[in-house]
């Protein structure tokens, strides 16, 4: 068996293979525990970004395509309807992460009014300080504002 003491932080893939190992063969009092809590729970975490992300960039696009109108294009309803469902895929392999989405739904409009202003050079005062769009609206194929 290989030294495992400084495994985590010189060879992270060394590491994984050998927790892999060990749970296989059962050898649970031999496991780095510390680390390998860590790195499950941000392997969540990481689903939850992912998601967070989505909706940014849906929610931006919504922003442009309320508050641009004559910039409307195919190339912008098509991102739309590409973050629809990658968050629909999203909750579909992880139906849990549901109920983390109130709290990025917010977080994700904050980000979202920073990109649409960044891409649009609209000032940030043109776009409301809270979305006036529900997560369903949101999350509706059908809704265009």
């Amino acid at each position: 068996m290989q030294d495992t003491s400084n495994l985590y932080e010189n060879d992270f893939f060394a590491w994984t293979q050998e927790q892999a190992r060990l749970i296989k063969e059962q050898a649970f009092n031999k496991l780095d525990l510390v680390h390998l809590f860590d790195e499950v729970e941000d392997m969540g975490n990481r689903h939850a970004d992912g998601l967070e992300s989505s909706l940014t960039v849906l929610l931006m696009h919504l922003l442009k395509w309320e508050y641009q109108p004559n910039m409307q294009s195919k190339s912008w309803q098509l991102s739309i309807k590409e973050q629809r469902r990658a968050i629909a895929k999203c909750f579909k392999k992880m139906p849990s992460l549901k109920t983390k989405l109130p709290d990025l739904f917010i977080e994700a409009y904050e980000d979202a009014i920073y990109q649409a202003e960044k891409e649009t050079g609209l000032d940030e005062s043109t776009f409301p300080k809270k979305c006036k769009w529900s997560i369903e609206q949101t999350l509706n194929d059908d809704f265009l504002p």
